[in-house]
């Protein structure tokens, strides 16, 4: 049980402090695993981005997750089959459901990058970082879409995840770095003891507030 994000951020950055001298970059899901990867950047002194994803949720239950877009247009798209059989969706249906999705995202983009370009991420180790992992639909889009700007290598830390979503999540990533993983998992949110809704002012205020964001190393 972490007491708030920040906790759980500033506990992921003594478990990945040896990586300090990798010179890596921290992406963040947004929205809310920007206040828990701002410290674990700010420990390594690395520059701190974003990784933006957006999950498809299920008509009439938007929380369950029967796939997830990825990269500025939403290009990358990953699907749970599972979900997608037992409500009865096909391939067109997903895709439907993913325009609004993209037009969010895209929201999200300008609103907060504001025209910066992204960290370039060639040839350099990435810490992709969130606030926990359920299904794990929105951090396989991201570990995709982050494979294709041919990194040196991809580490995925979060506080807490399941058994089930480590296990699928593992062959994507060079290192999962989790503080706890539990085989009976219901929610991330279960697992804090403050864990409000992360709205767009709090991750615009600390991307401007991270010493990094407009700093050299941003190409």
């Amino acid at each position: 049980m972490f007491a708030d994000r920040d906790e759980a951020g500033r506990e992921l950055a003594l478990r990945l402090h040896a990586m300090r001298d990798q010179a890596p970059v921290v992406l963040a899901l947004p929205r809310g695993g920007v206040p828990v990867a701002a410290p674990v950047a700010e420990a390594l002194n690395a520059p701190l981005d974003l990784m933006l994803v957006r999950k498809i949720g299920v008509p009439g239950h938007s929380e369950l997750a029967v796939g997830a877009i990825a990269g500025p247009d939403g290009q990358t798209i990953v699907t749970n089959p599972d979900v997608a059989r037992m409500e009865g969706l096909n391939e067109h249906d997903i895709e439907q459901l993913a325009v609004a999705e993209r037009a969010e995202l895209r929201r999200r983009q300008a609103l907060y990058l504001k025209g910066r370009a992204p960290i370039s991420l060639a040839g350099r180790t990435v810490i992709l970082v969130d606030d926990g992992i359920a299904t794990g639909a929105t951090a396989r889009a991201a570990l995709l879409e982050i494979r294709r700007s041919t990194p040196k290598r991809i580490v995925l830390a979060v506080p807490v995840a399941s058994t089930e979503s480590v296990a699928v999540l593992r062959p994507l990533a060079d290192e999962i770095v989790c503080l706890s993983i539990l085989q009976m998992f219901y929610a991330v949110g279960a697992h804090y003891r403050d864990f409000p809704q992360v709205d767009d002012a709090e991750v615009i205020q600390i991307l401007a507030s991270h010493q990094h964001w407009a700093g050299p190393q941003q190409t």
